[in-house]
């Protein structure tokens, strides 16, 4: 069998029949942003004034780790042309062809309007409403409007990233809080610096791709001047749940330490030559020129920093580890 017959589709007597299997819808999801999802939504939810039904409360998180992957799966159709181009993104389903455009597009649309209707049976409207416009804010504003039209578009886009927490909280309590907003702050405000960090090291993915993130259009130096801003605001406004109650002893020892540790890597990239170019190909996510491993690090701390604060915050309110500070919050 040549090349041009291993293919996704076979025809028979006419008519096409897909080869995708489970496993490729499933990666259509985008799973290891799901698991990031479902851990912040129960933080949120857990640190929620009230209590849920367990039994609904599972359901809501189902719901939102549905349509997360229903966003994810938009978001691959859409960008199947600069999947193929990208050396990171090339093996996603639609850009290797194992599940077509089409088919991509409904399962999307089915697993979103799936999701919406059981969180609005499970919870309420409200969460419903806030999870319905996050897969539209993904899927739509973000993927098919800002990404490829603006460097800020991981700044406006990052909305769509940082609702799961307070979908999970209003799930609760059907209203939206301030301690809710600040959930959903302290995400937005961690996107910048964790997005742009990856952009600097995959740079020639992204400039290949035509995709204007922020290296590409203002050059690396600028970038890591904004990662080092945002990086300083973000630390800064990850002490928040400490000064309303929301985060105990735990959560501050985390944010103090985990903060300090996040900025000494943003220096790091600031007085870095991470983004210039080089000669040496890039290769696998974590495969990076010499001068580009102060960005790495941001890049893969960053992640467990967010972790370790949503972590924090659900040791306290879920397993009853709060301590109150004495003489801070509410």
């Amino acid at each position: 069998m040549n090349s041009s017959t291993q293919s996704s589709v076979n025809r028979v007597e006419g008519e096409a029949i897909s080869l995708a299997s489970p496993r490729d819808f499933f990666d259509l999801m985008k799973p290891r942003v799901i698991t990031l999802v479902i851990f912040t939504a129960c933080a949120g939810l857990a640190a929620a004034p009230g209590s849920a039904d367990p039994l609904l409360a599972a359901i809501s998180i189902l719901a939102l780790s549905l349509g997360a992957g229903a966003a994810g799966a938009l978001n691959m159709a859409y960008d199947a042309d600069i999947d193929r181009t990208m050396k990171r993104t090339r093996m996603r389903p639609v850009a290797r062809g194992t599940v077509s455009v089409d088919d991509a597009y409904t399962f999307g649309i089915i697993c979103a309007v799936l999701s919406v209707l059981i969180m609005a049976l499970a919870s309420n409207y409200l969460a419903a409403g806030l999870l319905a416009f996050s897969i539209f804010f993904y899927g739509v504003i973000y993927t098919m409007i800002l990404k490829r039209s603006t460097p800020q578009n991981i700044v406006i886009g990052g909305a769509a990233g940082a609702f799961p927490p307070m979908i999970g909280w209003v799930a609760v309590t059907g209203e939206i809080s301030l301690d809710a907003f600040i959930l959903f702050m302290i995400i937005f405000l961690w996107t910048p610096p964790h997005s742009w960090a990856l952009a600097l090291y995959k740079n020639g993915d992204y400039q290949a791709a035509g995709v204007p993130m922020m290296p590409v259009v203002k050059g690396a130096k600028s970038t890591r001047l904004q990662i080092l801003l945002y990086s300083i605001v973000l630390v800064l406004f990850a002490g928040a749940p400490v000064l309303t109650g929301l985060g105990g002893a735990i959560y501050a020892l985390t944010a103090l330490g985990g903060g300090a540790l996040f900025m000494v890597l943003a220096i790091r990239v600031f007085n870095s030559r991470a983004g210039e170019a080089g000669s040496a190909e890039e290769a696998a996510l974590y495969a990076v020129r010499s001068g580009d491993k102060a960005a790495r690090d941001l890049f893969a701390v960053s992640i467990g920093y967010l972790t370790f604060l949503f972590a924090a915050l659900l040791a306290e309110h879920g397993f009853g580890a709060y301590i109150s500070i004495p003489g801070v919050g509410s």
